[in-house]
């Protein structure tokens, strides 16, 4: 298990025009005012599952053993859904059960998840709209303390996950989808570097061709700056993802498509 490091970070859907980011570090500071914080994203689609367990699956990994990420976008506030600490063999995370981590279960090789149930962790409130505030922040505050994993609630084995669709082969093509569109407008795909080249080394005799929507692209590029003006084009990112942008422009407005959309590779 990891042992804290007093180094927080927060994942929302929150903005920044409301109170909420604010409160919720006024209550990881007044129990931990050592604490160090982080802001990930607060701009995450508004109740978008999807989109926050793809943005925590793609940073986590960057932060020191130790950090406690807290992701918060939880359309469920309120209800029956379980609030969850989950521990890995580097890191703590802590958020609402709708399979917001998903993706830590499929690669972490060891995962223990518990259930928040200590009255400990929970701020008193009239209300039970904001366990942002009222139960992550200041069980991820309690956290870096040292405070013992036990005391937090039981271990449960059922968490909530998310239909993870894989890529799959039809014939000579390589079937992916499109999991993120980020700020830039930028289509980052599910297809890996490793597939693109086990897919070429079968195609070799031929020019890779990839397939968005209507658009058919001939080839990968190295960077950004070796993309056509108005034409989209394809590359590998720095997180080995196949990725369609265009240069110094939306993919997605010029494609007209979105996070589901289907890719090939031929």
């Amino acid at each position: 298990m990891p042992y804290p490091l007093g180094l927080i970070t927060l994942l929302t859907d929150f903005g920044d025009r409301d109170s909420f980011v604010a409160s919720m570090k006024g209550a990881i500071l007044t129990i931990n005012p050592h604490a160090t914080i982080v802001d990930v994203s607060h701009h995450v689609q508004a109740h978008s599952v999807e989109t926050a367990a793809y943005l925590l699956k793609s940073c986590y990994r960057y932060f020191p053993e130790g950090t406690v990420h807290v992701a918060v976008v939880d359309p469920g506030v309120g209800s029956a859904r379980r609030p969850l600490l989950v521990t890995t063999a580097q890191y703590f995370f802590v958020g609402p059960d709708n399979g917001l981590f998903s993706w830590l279960y499929q690669l972490e090789d060891e995962t223990e998840v518990r259930v928040i149930e200590g009255a400990k962790y929970r701020l008193e409130s009239l209300g039970h709209t904001f366990d942002g505030r009222d139960l992550f922040a200041p069980s991820a505050a309690w956290l870096t303390k040292g405070e013992p994993l036990s005391s937090f609630g039981r271990i449960i084995h059922d968490p909530v996950r998310l239909p993870m669709i894989e890529p799959s082969r039809q014939g000579d093509r390589l079937i992916g989808r499109i999991e993120h569109v980020d700020g830039f407008g930028n289509l980052i795909s599910s297809l890996t570097q490793q597939q693109i080249e086990e897919m070429y080394s079968v195609t070799k005799h031929r020019q890779l061709s990839i397939r968005i929507g209507e658009q058919v692209i001939a080839g990968l590029v190295v960077n950004y700056s070796e993309g056509a003006v108005a034409q989209p084009s394809a590359l590998i990112n720095s997180d080995g993802r196949l990725e369609i942008f265009v240069k110094e422009a939306p993919a997605a407005d010029l494609l007209k498509v979105g996070r589901g959309t289907r890719i090939e590779v031929s």
